[in-house]
């Protein structure tokens, strides 16, 4: 079983709450997508100053830091694919297996310290990339390697339910 929330089924995301962190796609506005992507890196990137931040609470469960290095990596991909989509028309976005990614890049194994200034950082330029999405920008295509389409609005509104979903890892 992944660790990471099956992502190839995407779209309910924008129809519905989450059953299991509580996000609700119809709260999501353009002018809070910036505010609400730092508000949740930010309790994500305070959840490493705990003592067991490295430690799993079991087998099949992240670990803090784990997470952590994962939002790092969803704001930095999320980042990515908003500049294709705002500089070319209807890009096709390189893979990206977050699964894959947590085992090559050693999650467990990176120093908090670390990750906590890479969030931070991460978090920024993203919320700052919302900031400056052109008002008639929003409905610009792209498209993941399995052909997923999403516009520029759907990606902001996916990427938001994956930071305040592990928000909500972090902190039950």
């Amino acid at each position: 079983m992944p660790l990471v929330p099956d992502s190839k089924d995407w779209t309910w995301v924008l129809q519905r709450p989450c059953a299991e962190c509580g996000f609700d796609p119809a709260t999501v506005t353009r002018a809070a997508l910036p505010h609400r992507t730092l508000a949740a890196a930010g309790t994500v990137r305070s959840a490493l100053g705990a003592p067991a931040a490295a430690q799993r609470p079991d087998d099949s469960t992240w670990s803090v830091l784990e997470y952590a290095a994962h939002v790092r990596d969803v704001c930095r991909v999320m980042g990515t694919r908003l500049r294709l989509m705002l500089q070319e028309d209807d890009p096709q976005f390189p893979n990206w297996d977050q699964d894959a990614t947590a085992v090559e890049e050693r999650y467990a194994e990176q120093d908090p310290a670390v990750v906590a200034v890479e969030l931070e950082q991460a978090a920024s330029e993203l919320a700052a990339a919302w900031e400056q999405v052109p008002v008639d920008a929003w409905d610009r295509p792209g498209r993941r390697s399995n052909g997923s389409v999403f516009t520029v609005w759907t990606l902001g509104v996916y990427a938001l339910h994956d930071l305040e979903h592990h928000r909500h890892d972090v902190t039950r």
